[in-house]
């Protein structure tokens, strides 16, 4: 299980009711469709994504994973780092799902709801666990970002890095899926309180934002509507930032 040795752009495959779809700033109803999973996991990993970030999108809304066949599959299709979030709620089911060739859980509502979580899960794989951090208005929300916290995200991260998070996932949810750009100040908050790798999502419209996060401190960023709308290519991406 590596980290991230080189910055890193790791394309999104977002999944709802079995589909890839991608959400605006993850309202249900806001949705774009873009086909099968497996296939768009091929073809990320077919230009050079060294890492894919899988999210069951009906977990994260319910509370238990409802796309796990659609995520096994891509699991069978592809050679590359996954990580996976969406639902996960249990330490018994990251365990699981990282016995399982899952290389990073990512735990959201479940860290802010009981985060001796991550210290369990990290204990066994140290590098296994990423805490999502997703702020809305500055403010850490949870619950498919429907729900306050009051947590600040630079604290929340310091936090968890004590408990053993390996990664931080820090996601803008007031840029997310606009394609307007992306808001670095509270990417080098998070970056320059924690030593651990923090990824930032949300808001990518071109390699120009990709080349700012990374300037910002990220070890790496996810990137959704900008490629399934052809924006930029993988290959573009990844040239701006070398």
């Amino acid at each position: 299980m590596a980290g991230f040795d080189a910055f890193e752009v790791v394309p999104a495959v977002d999944v709802q009711d079995g589909e890839v779809v991608q959400l605006v700033q993850g309202e249900r109803g806001t949705e774009k469709r873009y086909g099968d999973p497996a296939e768009a996991a091929r073809r990320w990993v077919g230009e050079g994504a060294r890492t894919l970030h899988l999210v069951d999108l009906d977990g994260a809304f319910e509370g238990e994973r409802r796309n796990a066949a659609a995520i096994e599959a891509i699991l069978d299709a592809v050679d590359a780092e996954v990580q996976l979030g969406g639902g996960i709620r249990s330490a018994s089911e990251a365990t699981d799902l990282l016995e399982r060739g899952v290389d990073r859980v990512i735990l959201g509502t479940a860290a802010v709801e009981n985060p001796e979580i991550v210290e369990e899960i990290a204990e066994r794989y140290p590098e296994g666990v990423a805490v999502s951090l997703d702020a809305k208005d500055g403010e850490v929300v949870v619950s498919g970002w429907t729900e306050g916290t009051g947590l600040d995200p630079a604290e929340a991260a310091a936090r968890y890095e004590e408990l053993g998070a390996g990664t931080i996932l820090f996601t803008n949810v007031d840029v997310e899926g606009k394609l307007e750009g992306v808001r670095t100040d509270p990417v080098r908050r998070i970056a320059d309180t924690v030593s651990i790798p923090v990824i930032a999502s949300g808001g990518v419209a071109s390699v120009e934002d990709v080349r700012a996060l990374k300037e910002a401190g990220a070890a790496a960023v996810v990137v959704g509507s900008a490629l399934y709308e052809g924006r930029f290519t993988l290959e573009e991406a990844a040239a701006a930032v070398e």
